[in-house]
């Protein structure tokens, strides 16, 4: 507007000083055209020729207006249906979202017939589909979409969502993988590959896309230092399996020291350096392990690092883990197990009563009446114990903290619902039977 007001202060101001120039040199001008003689002042032919020139600028601005006038009401009038379009295409994703298959699919075809656009309606008519139980139809639509380079993604994640209600994982995985080409730093991406490699215990490829998402800075749901400790020790499984020792070793070392309290990685990291020939290394971490969490398979290491089959050295042994953690059931069960092994009945009776207390767990029981067998052949008290532990408290085992269950042996995934990572060492909270066979379904 400014701009505007400027630019005819400084017009009017032409015309006056032009006005003012002619008044000073006054002329007359004589035009003989055909027998005609016109006869007229200098400042008259100027206003004419102004007059003039403002009449033929007027005329040539209707002139456009008019040519232009078809073409203005035929883009008045795509843009309306193109809003109609948008309109319906935005009242189908409501449909979908409320449930209403028929009314969806029906609004698609609307949209699509407004709009003449597929890319913008296929996702639509897809979803359409699939909420009315057309699963082939919304297939068609989505390998339509992988022809366009601009749909190629919403295709393959549609195709990917289907191959994993079906149970397809292979073509699931595939589907991941074309997508992450497209969108390699897309969390959900790099998610849904790391669940397809964890569901298929690919240990490695599951730790490349962890660091990969790392790379890129995008945070993978529910992954912390815990779950990519388990992924390391199902690394570790992986190396070891192939004959690579020391790899197995650091992928182990890696997880523990991702998080130093984490039983399995201490564990792994122990039976690895006693294979690797480091028994003393081990034994050093064995204590620092047992102070924190005293656990069977780490006195039974403990006890035979340097025992060399002796069991009186083997009690040795248990008892430096006494000192070592000196309130601890488990401290008290593994020098009574040593002390059984070694007929001292009266140490073994001494601990095992240390550990029994008020409330005796099953495992314990279970040694009271070996002792009582071994020692005094009492049939009837060794029944006893027996009938105890069938009624006490569980042992400790490796419980899920997602679904409950128990296993004897600690797996990156658990068994039973395939969670990663949440198998901790605890009594269950009811009675379960352990699951044997958890090691295969995490190869940990």
């Amino acid at each position: 507007m400014i701009r505007f007001a400027i630019l005819l202060v400084v017009a009017l101001a032409l015309v006056v000083a032009g006005a003012a120039w002619l008044s000073e040199r006054p002329g007359t001008v004589a035009i003989e055209w055909q027998g005609w003689l016109i006869e007229m002042s200098t400042g008259r032919l100027a206003l004419i020729g102004l007059v003039a020139a403002v009449l033929v600028v007027l005329a040539a601005g209707i002139a456009r207006v008019v040519l232009q006038l078809p073409a203005s009401v035929r883009e008045s009038l795509r843009a309306s249906r193109r809003n109609r379009g948008y309109r319906t295409l935005t009242r189908g994703m409501v449909a979908v979202a409320a449930g209403e298959p028929n009314e969806a699919l029906r609004l698609a075809r609307r949209a699509d017939a407004l709009l003449d656009d597929p890319p913008l309606t296929m996702l639509l008519s897809a979803q359409a589909a699939q909420l009315n139980g057309e699963e082939e139809a919304a297939r068609n639509y989505f390998l339509e979409m992988l022809e366009r380079p601009d749909m190629a993604f919403l295709g393959l994640r549609g195709l990917l969502m289907q191959a994993q209600r079906s149970g397809d994982r292979a073509a699931a995985l595939e589907y991941a993988r074309r997508a992450y080409e497209l969108q390699s730093g897309s969390s959900w991406v790099l998610s849904t590959l790391f669940e397809l490699r964890v569901e298929r215990s690919e240990w490695s490829e599951a730790l490349a896309i962890l660091d990969e998402a790392a790379r890129h800075k995008v945070e993978i749901a529910d992954v912390g230092d815990r779950t990519r400790a388990a992924v390391l020790l199902g690394c570790s499984g992986e190396a070891e399996r192939d004959g690579r020792l020391s790899r197995a070793l650091r992928y182990a070392r890696r997880a523990q020291g991702l998080e130093p309290a984490f039983l399995p990685a201490v564990l792994r990291t122990i039976e690895l350096l006693v294979r690797s020939g480091s028994a003393g290394r081990a034994g050093r971490m064995i204590l620092e392990a047992w102070a924190r969490t005293p656990h069977p398979e780490l006195a039974r290491v403990y006890g035979e690092i340097g025992a060399g089959g002796d069991p009186l050295k083997r009690v040795l042994r248990h008892e430096e883990l006494l000192a070592a953690n000196p309130e601890h059931r488990e401290s008290h069960v593994a020098v009574a197990e040593s002390a059984l092994g070694a007929s001292l009945w009266g140490e073994a009776r001494n601990h095992l009563g240390a550990a029994a207390a008020e409330d005796p767990p099953a495992r314990v029981c279970r040694l009271m009446a070996e002792l009582e067998e071994r020692e005094r052949g009492d049939a009837e008290k060794m029944r006893s114990w027996l009938l105890r532990a069938s009624s006490a408290a569980p042992d400790p085992a490796w419980v899920c903290s997602a679904c409950g269950n128990a296993w004897e042996s600690w797996t990156p995934v658990c068994g039973a619902c395939g969670a990663l990572g949440t198998l901790d060492w605890r009594p269950p909270a009811r009675a379960l039977a352990l699951g044997s066979d958890a090691a295969e379904a995490g190869g940990g």
